[in-house]
């Protein structure tokens, strides 16, 4: 007699849907974390850390996540991070597990470690996504520090752009370089796999310059800026945040693997989605996809040329990658 579990194996399997192995299956032993941009070496190198000792996928993202926000000083990311209009520096990250437990917060003030708030959220709270003052109030009691973290030189730049005070805010506007190329980039996305075949993701930024005070990127919408699913794969996104928000651009990128394309595949497919869209704006804004599937591939693709990503497991340490997938340049 034919028990329930392979009637309905059968059935999948007649109906055309592929069964998944188990997670982990195929993936023990294959650690790996990416992260966006070139300041995602030193982000890498921090949740290499845990990952090469055993730790966790989750670990591991928010351990990176932390070292961009407190180490590194950039603009577009953390403690050092350009203000919007108003001259307030407001920060947004999330945080997600393959198994779909998540947490975020956007417009967080004087709270060194949105990351970390964010993994309170999804581990404390029933909730999934903190905001503005709400935010601040439940990190307090989490025991996070209040403290001021606009800096000297934030500070200066945002008086300086007081001058001209042009309220058409652009990618990163501090800086002069093609939209959104390795001198002019934003969030730090990662994506991990452990020994286990775990997946984790984390997103952290500053957002855009000179923004709309309350503006809310994709860094911390789950399936915007960040999705992970342990069936399939990772996505996180960099550029800027509408065109992720109005596609569902992670979700999508994890969506596509799902249907069985590759990583980089699934970037590029995402990315055509946002040109049909909107193809005047898409000549000027950057949108960049990075993707990990479950077996430890990674893809990339960006809109226009600049975007590069950093790769990391047992016999890459401080890889750089140049993204030279893109759809801009008709390549395929």
């Amino acid at each position: 007699m034919t028990d329930r579990r392979q009637f309905l194996q059968a059935g999948a399997l007649a109906a055309g849907v592929m069964a998944l192995p188990r997670v982990g299956a195929q993936v023990q032993g294959r650690a790996k974390v990416v992260s966006t941009w070139d300041f995602g070496v030193g982000a890498n190198q921090a949740a290499w850390k845990v990952l090469s000792a055993g730790g966790t996928a989750l670990d591991a993202v928010e351990a990176g996540a932390r070292w961009a926000e407190s180490e590194l000083c950039n603009p577009t990311v953390g403690r050092c991070g350009n203000p919007d209009r108003d001259g307030v520096l407001s920060l947004d990250a999330s945080i997600m597990a393959g198994d779909g437990r998540c947490g975020s917060v956007a417009a967080l003030t004087d709270i060194l470690h949105p990351v970390s708030v964010a993994r309170r959220v999804m581990e404390q709270t029933p909730h999934v996504i903190l905001v503005g003052q709400g935010a601040q109030q439940f990190a307090v009691q989490q025991g996070f520090e209040r403290q001021k973290l606009l800096t000297p030189e934030a500070e200066k730049a945002w008086r300086e752009w007081l001058k001209t005070a042009q309220y058409a805010p652009q990618i990163n506007a501090e800086r002069r370089g093609r939209p959104g190329d390795s001198s002019n980039h934003d969030t730090l996305g990662m994506l991990a796999i452990d020994a286990s075949g775990a997946l984790a993701g984390a997103c952290t930024t500053s957002g855009m310059a000179w923004k709309l005070h309350g503006r809310v990127g994709d860094s911390p919408i789950i399936g915007a800026g960040l999705y992970v699913d342990n069936e399939v794969g990772a996505a996180t996104a960099s550029g800027v945040g509408e065109e992720m928000i109005r596609n569902a651009a992670a979700f999508l990128v994890v969506e596509l693997m799902r249907q069985g394309r590759s990583p980089a595949q699934a970037c590029r497919e995402a990315i055509a989605r946002v040109v049909r869209k909107r193809p005047e704006a898409s000549k000027t804004l950057q949108v960049c996809f990075l993707a990990l599937d479950r077996h430890g591939e990674v893809g990339a693709y960006a809109l226009h040329r600049g975007f590069v990503y950093a790769v990391c497991d047992k016999d890459r340490q401080d890889e750089l990658r140049d993204s030279a997938s893109v759809y801009s340049s008709g390549q395929a």
